[in-house]
């Protein structure tokens, strides 16, 4: 079976087993470990997993991470895990927290479905705000598998990691821009195509008119069947 074919059969699983899995140490033994697993690292093995990671935050000490990975005898990824009903939106800042004071470049934040990769592409030792990759392991892309397949232990590079990481995550978000755009256009988005197709002087009164136009013409695109 390969990494493909792993990754879906531990997505379907957890879909199978999240109602039984009441807490979050269950969650981690269920679901979070079994994917480090599928990383090649041995979860049984202190010289490549550490659970509950020591990472001391200046005057307060015993900090703990719920996972270090390593190799090589460094820490190259820390993980912080949720119990999978927890909305991650309210944990980031925790992670942030320990990843400045560890020398990983890289973080996940996860409650064993969906994953959050973080590193520091926007400034050195500090962990940036937003994932440069995110997926749900229960509707996992073709894409999607192809990235995490970087993080497995026989292929891991740091530099080969961060720079692909870099492109993923502005691509990201030029995507959720897109779509944000298709859903509801904002209105400089709507003056730069009123502007190519009206050459007349944008009122407020056209930009509302070509508002709802560009929307329907951007659904006749987007719904067209392919031929």
């Amino acid at each position: 079976m390969d990494f493909k074919d792993q990754i879906r059969q531990l997505g379907k699983k957890v879909s199978e087993l999240k109602s039984c899995i009441q807490t979050e140490e269950a969650t981690k033994n269920a679901f979070v470990m079994p994917f480090i697993t599928l990383l090649g690292f041995d979860v049984y093995d202190p010289r490549e997993v550490v659970p509950e990671f020591v990472a001391d935050l200046g005057i307060k000490k015993g900090e703990k991470i719920d996972y270090a990975i390593f190799k090589d005898g460094n820490p190259i990824i820390l993980m912080e895990c949720k119990h999978w009903e927890q909305n991650l939106n309210l944990h980031e800042g925790q992670l942030l927290r320990y990843y400045h004071v560890s020398k990983a470049r890289f973080g996940i934040l996860t409650n064993g479905i969906v994953y959050r990769f973080y590193s520091d592409l926007d400034e050195d030792n500090k962990m940036d705000e937003k994932p440069f990759l995110e997926f749900d392991i229960t509707s996992i892309k073709d894409i999607q598998i192809e990235e995490l397949k970087k993080f497995h232990k026989t292929v891991f590079d740091v530099e080969s990691i961060a720079n692909t990481a870099s492109e993923l995550k502005y691509t990201n978000e030029l995507r959720h821009l897109f779509q944000s755009e298709l859903q509801e256009p904002s209105e400089p988005f709507v003056k730069h195509f009123a502007s190519r197709a009206y050459s007349g002087k944008i009122t407020q009164r056209l930009l509302e008119q070509f508002t709802v136009l560009l929307k329907r013409s951007m659904n006749q695109v987007y719904q067209r069947p392919n031929y």
